[in-house]
């Protein structure tokens, strides 16, 4: 997986953890760092990166976790580098796919403070944090990949 790039995997939850642990472990992988329990809306243990990836987090989260998110990015990534948002949003004034409204409503009962944001607003958080989003680009099942340039 990309062996030019270490990457440092990360989750709020130690069974996650674990569970990354055990799948580098039996992929023998030597660019993938051990998993570091981090929360999101807290600062990062973390002095520098090249690129920051985030996969299927925001929605199920606080919204506290994506503004953490994107300021520890901007902190950490140098000029034009890339942070990388992938999963499911609104879209204002793109109707919602059945299927997202239904899993958005299932966040919601699960955890009142989860649900699909709107790329507007991370966006605009993002800006405030001094990134801008770059491209939006569809994805399959209805998910978009947002690209934010420091």
């Amino acid at each position: 997986m990309f062996p030019a790039l270490t990457w440092q995997p990360s989750d709020p939850d130690p069974i996650a953890l674990a569970s990354i642990n055990a799948w580098r472990a039996d992929s023998n992988m030597p660019n993938v760092r051990p998993a570091m329990l981090l929360d999101a809306s807290a600062e990062w243990p973390i002095a520098q990166a090249d690129a920051v990836v985030c996969i299927n987090m925001t929605h199920i989260s606080p919204w506290a976790a994506t503004v953490g998110l994107l300021r520890n990015a901007a902190r950490l990534l140098p000029q034009s580098a890339v942070l990388f948002i992938y999963g499911p949003y609104n879209q204002r004034d793109v109707p919602l796919a059945d299927s997202n409204a239904a899993f958005d409503a299932s966040l919601r009962q699960q955890n009142a403070l989860w649900g699909l944001r709107y790329v507007d607003d991370i966006a605009a958080e993002a800006h405030v944090s001094g990134l801008h989003l770059d491209s939006v680009i569809a994805m399959p099942a209805n998910n978009l990949s947002l690209i934010f340039r420091a």
